[in-house]
């Protein structure tokens, strides 16, 4: 809250002007003040709450921003004065709690106006005012064209719409205009006595002014002087020195960095030249490269071609070796069929045969038991045999000329 943030006036800390435009405001406010119970919505640092406390017999101060509350706290400290932390739009308050209400710069940053409209009205007693201020938005806008929209505004009124939208919860309103214009002012150098204002005639034009500025109530009001606000210590002349001052401070400043700019931008302007001659060469490189890129173009057009024309006659090629593959492989098939038929024919023919060769050895095996026990008969009778003819009584019998004669053979 210590700093100027151009949305919320710090003392000391904006240019007179700036302070002048805001405090006058609570100056004009302050003549309804006296001693009534006054609410100052959106009070900021707290300032124009001291102002209307002056006069006021109990002021009450309400911002959003607990940082603005907590600064108007420690520098504004009257008996008749508080400040609190709350929203614009829902002030807790009981109905008709106060007399004077004054809103100076707040409706333009709500998204909802009409809330704070009928609060205002709410908390308003039957006898009340409610002072509630805007900057023109036609104004607005022409001071604003460099530097853009206001990013803290949500809508930002003209003349009529302004108007219009506050007579939809007042009965009476009573628009004023505020400006800031320069005068002529005689002073008496050794005392203060009483002022007298003369202002030249001159027709209000809404669209001009700098601010808005309505009171409104309840019921209908009397009398709605014209107010002048003057700085005491205001030299519009002087003051003006001073910025002319300031402003050839920045001239002259802002000449040094034009000429500096300038020559950067002559710098700037060779090294261009020197690109564009670059670029030059360049193009032309990129003008025979796109003549290349087009004879490559044409040969890969003719390479698909013949890639075309290949890829057909191998997908013919293809098919005919898939034709022919495919009658070998009946062949083999059929051969595979053949000689699995031969095979099985000639594998029973093998099993017959092994068969017959079984019943052969079965039969080879049982003559040779027959053969054996044969010769072993044999081999008995022989030996039988050397044995007659061995005995004494067969050569006996042979000398005799008895018996048979009994040989090996």
């Amino acid at each position: 809250m210590a700093e100027f943030t151009g949305e919320r006036v710090v003392p000391g800390q904006v240019q007179p002007d700036l302070w002048n435009e805001h405090l006058a405001r609570y100056c004009f406010a302050a003549r309804l003040a006296r001693q009534k119970r006054v609410l100052d919505i959106a009070c900021g640092s707290g300032y124009g709450s001291a102002e209307l406390a002056a006069v006021a017999g109990a002021v009450t101060g309400i911002d959003i921003s607990s940082e603005a509350i907590a600064y108007a706290r420690e520098h504004y400290t009257l008996p008749n004065l508080t400040f609190e932390c709350s929203p614009a739009d829902a002030i807790p308050r009981t109905d008709q709690s106060y007399d004077l209400i004054v809103a100076f710069e707040v409706i333009e940053h709500l998204e909802n106006a009409s809330a704070l409209l009928a609060e205002a009205r709410r908390l308003l007693s039957p006898g009340g005012q409610f002072i509630v201020s805007t900057p023109n938005k036609l104004y607005y806008q022409e001071t604003r064209a460099l530097s853009g929209p206001n990013p803290f505004h949500v809508h930002e009124f003209e003349f009529e719409e302004f108007r219009g939208l506050l007579a939809g919860f007042f009965p009476d309103v009573s628009l004023f205009l505020q400006n800031h214009i320069g005068s002529i002012v005689f002073q008496p150098a050794e005392m203060v006595g009483s002022t007298e204002v003369r202002m030249a005639e001159r027709r209000a034009i809404p669209t001009e002014a700098h601010f808005f500025v309505a009171v409104c109530a309840l019921k209908p009001q009397t009398g709605s002087p014209t107010f002048v606000y003057l700085p005491s210590t205001s030299n519009v002349l002087r003051e003006r020195e001073h910025h002319i001052q300031l402003l050839e401070h920045e001239l002259d400043a802002k000449t040094k960095w034009l000429e500096k700019a300038l020559a950067d931008h002559q710098q700037l302007v060779r090294e261009h030249e020197a690109q564009t001659e670059e670029l030059k060469e360049r193009n032309l490189w990129a003008e025979d490269l796109n003549v290349q890129l087009r004879a490559a173009a044409q040969r890969i057009v003719q390479l698909q071609d013949e890639s075309a024309a290949d890829q057909k006659a191998y997908e013919a090629k293809v098919a005919d070796l898939h034709q022919d593959i495919a009658s070998k492989t009946k062949w083999a098939l059929d051969i595979e069929e053949r000689l699995t038929a031969e095979l099985t024919a000639k594998l029973k023919e093998l099993a017959e045969c092994v068969e017959i060769l079984h019943q052969t050895e079965a039969q080879l095996e049982e003559r040779t038991k027959w053969a054996l026990a044969l010769k072993t008969q044999m081999d008995h009778l022989e030996a039988n045999l050397n044995a007659v003819s061995a005995s004494r009584w067969h050569r006996f019998g042979r000398s005799l000329g008895l018996g048979p004669e009994l040989t090996n053979s």
